[in-house]
């Protein structure tokens, strides 16, 4: 499956034009399917459907086994891809410093992206990603979002435009989550504060 949804991923100069990189992938299934979870709500609905197959054929596949850290909190190497996630699950943890265990934010299944800000900034990683189950994913590295870049400028733009919203989505979500555990404090500490006068 993987194989005939990536096509051959040798660097021949001939492989990196782009009418090699779609045809490659035309009339694959697995690339159609990639391509939908790729514009799916729980990923990057801003991309069209053409826009979709593009990105695709700059990815490469990765199976993983159930149990395999995809990404780990803290992380410095390697941090420059994001992954799709096609079939399988992927749990996200957080360490938390008062906790001897992680705590799961989210299970992720088919259309989850893994790595967003990773791509973007290559900084440390700031969770934990497991595969619950075996799982299939299609990675876009940065280099190979630079050749994107380089052949199809208007495609890449909207990528990263996609990954901003998406990453800015998570950021207001975040936000109102500590402004919601403020007041909570807030109103928890004045219950102590009129429970114990003084």
């Amino acid at each position: 499956m993987l194989k005939k949804l990536f096509g051959d991923k040798s660097a021949t100069p001939e492989r990196l034009k782009p009418g090699a990189r779609m045809r490659a992938i035309e009339g694959s299934s697995s690339a159609e399917l990639a391509a939908t979870l790729l514009i799916a709500p729980t990923a990057l609905m801003q991309l069209n459907s053409d826009e979709a197959r593009i990105i695709v054929s700059f990815m490469v596949p990765r199976i993983v086994t159930s149990g395999t850290t995809l990404i780990k909190e803290g992380d410095t190497a390697d941090t420059d891809f994001m992954l799709l996630l096609l079939e399988g699950e992927v749990t996200v943890e957080n360490i938390v410093v008062s906790r001897s265990t992680p705590v799961t934010v989210t299970v992720l299944g088919p259309g989850g992206l893994i790595g967003e800000m990773g791509l973007v900034d290559g900084k440390a990683r700031l969770a934990s990603c497991i595969a619950t189950t075996d799982a299939q994913c299609a990675v876009l590295t940065r280099a190979a979002l630079e050749k994107l870049s380089d052949q199809d400028p208007k495609t890449a733009a909207k990528l990263i435009l996609a990954v901003a919203l998406r990453i800015a989505d998570r950021l207001r979500d975040t936000a109102e989550k500590l402004h919601m555990y403020s007041q909570l404090v807030q109103a928890m500490q004045q219950e102590i504060d009129h429970l114990m006068p003084g």
